[in-house]
């Protein structure tokens, strides 16, 4: 299996933090104001308590200097986390660790596509954390609450991260294909309807400067127009219907339309080839989130400073995002729920998009200004924090099933793909992605 995009996600953040870091503009809330913030954990004087974390990948809690901070106000914790880098390895001993009770660290971190699985499979091993000291239902957005909640009304993990996308696109290459340039001119292009999206890439091709194409990769599309979308591969009574499903059937045919109509580069994200094609100006637009802000910065270069700008997407979506949960099998359970309450409370979600780019799931941090007055000089002072807060709050309730990841990735890394680099039809593709869906699913 090739590394998920999630785990490529991590390492991208990873790669390009600093960079995006130095980039925002606003300051940060002092730590001292934060849930947490009053005094330590009460253990006998000269006795540490070893908190562990487990996380898959970079969250950047220690890069953002958090675990610092938050020793600093509690002299008798000492911090230690342990990283596994790609989730598909992380995940299968997570459950592992909780069926059995042994082996978890004192925080476990979840990946979005695996919190609707353990929120029904495994909420009687984790701690409720909506009764944790300082935690506030209302400080999340709605949908990333809701997303580790089960049916009795447990949350089993607090929100760290979201990915409301936008969509990033070359003014220069527009400006030659004569289309607008000005961010708020384009957004209003495609606005409410992906099928303007594609229009404006037809618009685009007609005149697009030679050896360039609209859009990266028709894999790209798909992702971005099913990540709008309330319903997709589950129903709400939790039954797989992508077969059937019109949400998936409007995002492959949006990615048909920019395969078959010659829209895309022939792409495949995340992959050498793409990167590459960012440092050479071969596309003119890639949907993105905020982690993906400073990875094209790094791979387009010097050479891109102020050719690329940021724009609304025609409706939002959300790739990526994490939880941190607490098992009940905690050798230090009380301290752990305080921790985690810390590292996602709003203050700290804050910090840590100005240090790491990731961006917060507790709404009540898009007021700060670390986020509210975020800029960033490489997109033309783009103004990235209402950009995404504004995607953030626009971004549907999503039905999540266990077997989310199993099923986006055979459809876009099997069939979409087929259809995108191999010149399958549409048909072929959908029938190949169809059959990996069903053999992933029968082992």
């Amino acid at each position: 299996m090739r590394t998920t995009i999630r785990g490529t996600r991590r390492r991208a953040v990873a790669l390009t933090a600093a960079v995006l870091g130095a980039a925002l503009l606003g300051g940060c809330a002092e730590d001292s104001d934060a849930p947490g913030a009053t005094g330590s954990s009460g253990a006998a004087a000269g006795k540490k308590t070893t908190l562990t974390v487990g996380v898959f990948g970079v969250f950047g809690y220690q890069q953002a200097g958090l675990y610092d901070a938050y020793m600093k106000l509690h002299p008798d914790i000492t911090i230690k986390e342990t990283s596994i880098e790609r989730n598909e390895n992380y995940y299968p001993q997570l459950l592992t660790h909780l069926s059995t009770g042994s082996g978890l660290t004192d925080i476990q971190a979840v990946e979005v596509n695996n919190i609707a699985e353990v929120t029904a499979t495994q909420a009687g091993k984790l701690v409720d954390l909506s009764k944790a000291p300082g935690v506030r239902k209302d400080d999340f957005i709605p949908w990333k609450w809701a997303q580790a909640t089960n049916a009795s009304g447990k949350t089993v993990g607090l929100g760290t991260d979201i990915g409301p996308m936008a969509i990033c696109y070359r003014k220069d290459l527009f400006a030659k294909a004569g289309l607008p340039t000005d961010r708020n001119a384009v957004a209003k292009l495609w606005a409410g309807d992906w099928g303007k999206y594609l229009d404006v890439g037809e618009r685009y091709m007609s005149k697009a400067p030679a050896g360039t194409a609209f859009v990266d990769s028709a894999s790209g599309v798909y992702n971005a127009v099913i990540s709008s979308s309330a319903e997709r591969y589950y129903d709400r009574n939790g039954k797989l219907v992508y077969k059937d499903s019109p949400s998936v059937r409007k995002a492959w045919d949006a990615a048909m339309r920019a395969a078959t109509g010659k829209l895309t580069a022939r792409l495949q994200q995340f992959q050498k080839s793409w990167d590459q094609a960012y440092a050479n100006g071969r596309f003119a637009t890639v949907s993105c989130p905020p982690w993906m802000l400073g990875y094209i910065k790094e791979k387009s270069g010097d050479a891109g400073r102020d050719k690329w700008d940021v724009a609304a997407a025609p409706k939002p979506g959300n790739w990526g995002g994490s939880f941190l949960a607490v098992p009940e099998a905690s050798r230090h359970r009380s301290e752990a729920v305080k921790l985690a309450a810390w590292l996602t409370a709003p203050e700290q979600q804050a910090k840590l998009f100005t240090k790491q780019a990731s961006f917060p799931s507790a709404r009540t941090a898009y007021g700060l200004p670390a986020v509210a007055e975020a800029k960033h000089p490489y997109f033309g002072d783009a103004p990235i924090g209402k950009i995404f807060a504004a995607a953030a709050e626009g971004i549907p309730h999503q039905v999540l099933g266990p077997k989310d990841l199993t099923v986006n990735q055979n459809i876009t890394d099997v069939g979409v793909l087929q259809v995108d680099q191999q010149g399958k039809t549409p048909e072929q593709g959908w029938r190949a992605a169809v059959e990996s869906i069903d053999n992933a699913l029968d082992q």
